[in-house]
């Protein structure tokens, strides 16, 4: 196991691994790795935490992972080895259990076998994983028994699933990632709920040409087939086991470059999801010039995404409907005006969706959904597109979104205009705009052109009650200031050295305890980095399906950031109790009967200790929460400060929103005198 993997076990951030590792002469000495970032043994690195009384017990899960992480062959190679056993584990128990009862040479000798029956009834041929040998297996013996073991607990599909999800937060670079938010908004446009009415496909067949992870294909309901087409082969293996573990459906997966060489191209599905990559040269632009695809004109070289627009309309059935996702520039391009133009005129493309920026990667960028639907003989397609902006829904940042609300705002949009073909305008929100509007010498389809915007701030009446609110937050804000304290007896001297003890010391002691954000799925609200930060309600939202259990959030709990450098401590409150605790946030659980938790928290922001208590990379500041001290106080002492630190985090939080009503004011009166609303 790595160092980062020693300091998930422990609850803390590298740092301190590190820090151990020069301070204690007894810290288990590396195995393997590099000279920069080394690996240990896990049974050794246990058995120190616990001698030191860093740890209680290693979590099943957690041991099964860094089985995971500490394979021979790789953590992929060792993924799709459990996958498959886990298939295995759930299709055939009997005959699990049966291979269990012996060696693990046997086990080895036997499993190919075992594998393969199992693979080819599930998957079938060609598919994405092959059955690995008895020599590949060898190693991964010990690794499958503690699979099974951790299936038995929460499931074959939530222990996949946990496994995978560790090993894609491992390697974020390695992966474009699309969230449950944005794939299940994809999936209801494409296909409506099998008990819903008004749905245009008879058929739940449906494909996704560059599948990733498989997130898009996991968000469908009730399909009746899967057709995965990926090409980087590992990542296919995994996508192929995902899906084959999540549902009953028929599954096709299969690895390659479906512009290039498309194994699907039988396929006439009911609906098409992609979340093509973006920015693409080399695409097969100068191979593929007179492939029959290109029904709609041949893209340009910079134009991959049409490429991909393209493809899916083709392996869709007369009357299929295709969801991609897609970067804005697509929808504006001059490159791409003519393939946008013949579209609109064949009524191929349907509606053009806007999303707020951070929706998904890449994050710094507002990306938009195009609904396209392949034309039905017979069938005369409405002769105007919808457009949809949602950006109402966000506030700056990633995370800082509902996607429940961005779902419904889409639907209210999308499902009345695929009924009747148009849609009532919602200023500023959607607008079905006549197709010979469009059809310029740009062909721009980007929303924001087409939509006027809604009345600034609400109208005069609004912005009105805005300068109320925020008078009265303002003479709040002044009633609120603190007093000038007179300075304490010994200033003169320099500052006071009262005895001290740190927070490792306290949870050594069980006067607090320690736990790291960051990891879980549920439907529990997330209190992310920013929410501390800026003082506002938990905003985020844990990953849909099964996974760890989170972290979550009571009152009295005191909230830190790890990175950035910042002073910040939050005392969560009763209506933040109850979220789950985001990445890079560490939580600290006082022991009422000795810490007040405003007391420490005061204390946790002092710039001298959180300086002492953070460590320097080259691109990024980390607090080591168990460095940060604490005077000794008896508990009444301590209450005393508490008070004090609690009025002066309520004259903070009013003061950011009484920043938050100006810049609202101030914003409102630009648009409102600039756009004829108010007059001057």
């Amino acid at each position: 196991m790595t160092a980062a993997g020693i300091a998930r076990l422990a609850g803390v951030g590298r740092a301190a691994v590190s820090n151990w590792r020069r301070r204690h002469a007894d810290f288990p000495k590396p195995v393997g790795g590099t000279e920069t970032s080394p690996s240990f043994a896990l049974a050794d690195v246990e058995q120190w935490l616990r001698a030191q009384g860093k740890l209680a017990e290693v979590p099943l899960k957690e041991r099964v992972w860094q089985q995971v992480a500490g394979h021979p062959a790789g953590a992929a190679t060792a993924l799709v080895h459990a996958g498959c056993a886990l298939l295995l584990v759930r299709d055939r128990t009997a005959g699990w259990l049966e291979l269990t009862a012996v060696s693990d040479e046997r086990m080895a000798e036997l499993l190919p076998q075992a594998l393969e029956l199992t693979l080819s009834h599930r998957l079938g041929l060609p598919r994405a994983v092959l059955t690995p040998t008895e020599d590949q297996l060898a190693p991964s013996v010990p690794l499958l028994r503690s699979v099974a073991e951790l299936a038995a607990e929460t499931g074959t599909r939530q222990a996949f699933e946990f496994l995978l999800g560790r090993h894609l937060d491992a390697n974020p670079r390695q992966y474009t990632l699309t969230p449950p938010g944005p794939a299940a908004l994809m999936a209801a446009l494409a296909l409506p709920a099998p008990a819903g009415s008004g749905s245009t496909s008879t058929g739940r067949t449906v494909l996704d040409p560059a599948a990733g992870t498989g997130a898009l294909l996991r968000a469908v309901e009730q399909p009746t087939a899967l057709y995965a087409q990926e090409a980087e082969p590992d990542l296919a293996a995994l996508t192929a086991l995902r899906l084959a573990l999540h549902t009953d459906a028929e599954v096709h997966a299969v690895v390659g470059d479906s512009l290039r060489a498309d194994t699907h191209a039988h396929v006439a599905a009911d609906a098409v999801l992609c979340h093509p990559p973006f920015n693409e040269r080399n695409w097969g632009h100068d191979e593929l010039a007179y492939d029959p695809r290109w029904e709609y004109g041949f893209p340009a070289r910079t134009e991959s995404e049409l490429a991909w627009v393209q493809h899916a309309l083709a392996r869709l059935r007369p009357g299929g409907t295709a969801v991609l996702l897609m970067p804005p520039a697509a929808a504006s391009r001059r490159s791409g005006r003519r393939i946008r133009a013949d579209l609109l005129r064949r009524g191929a493309l349907r509606a053009v969706v806007a999303l707020p920026a951070g929706a998904a990667p890449p994050y710094g960028i507002p990306l938009h959904l195009w609904v396209l639907r392949k034309p039905a003989p017979g069938v005369t397609p409405s002769p105007e597109l919808l457009l949809v902006d949602v950006a109402e829904h966000t506030e700056q940042g990633r995370d800082r979104f509902d996607w429940q609300a961005v779902h419904t705002a889409v639907l209210a949009a999308w499902t009345p205009f695929d009924r009747h073909g148009t849609v009532p305008e919602r200023p500023g929100a959607s607008r079905s705009v006549p197709v010979i509007e469009l059809l310029d010498d740009d062909v721009d389809l980007a929303p924001a052109r087409h939509l006027p915007p809604p009345a600034a701030g609400g109208g005069a009446a609004e912005l009105a009650g805005v300068r109320d609110r925020l008078t009265a937050e303002l003479r709040r804000t002044g009633e609120l200031t603190p007093p000038v304290a007179e300075p304490a007896p010994t200033a003169h001297a320099g500052p006071a050295r009262l005895p001290g003890v740190t927070v490792g010391e306290l949870a050594r002691t069980g006067a607090l305890q320690l736990h790291a954000g960051g990891t879980g799925t549920g439907t529990a609200r997330v209190l992310t980095e920013h929410d501390v930060l800026s003082g506002q309600a938990p905003s985020g939202s844990l990953p849909e399906g099964p996974g760890e259990d989170p972290v979550l959030v009571g009152a009295g709990d005191v909230v830190v950031p790890v990175l950035g450098g910042g002073t910040v401590a939050r005392v969560v409150d009763e209506a933040t109790a109850g979220a789950a605790l985001g990445r890079n946030l560490q939580l600290l659980r006082p022991d009422p009967a000795a810490l007040d938790p405003w007391f420490l928290a005061g204390f946790l922001r002092g710039t001298a200790n959180q300086r002492q208590a953070s460590s320097y990379a080259s691109t990024a500041t980390r607090l080591d929460v168990r460095r940060l001290q604490l005077p000794r106080l008896p508990l009444a002492e301590q209450r005393k400060y508490g008070e004090r630190f609690r009025a002066l985090a309520e004259f903070e939080q009013a003061l950011r929103q009484t920043s938050r009503l100006g810049e609202q004011l101030v914003q409102g009166m630009y648009d409102g005198l600039t756009d004829g609303t108010i007059t001057a």
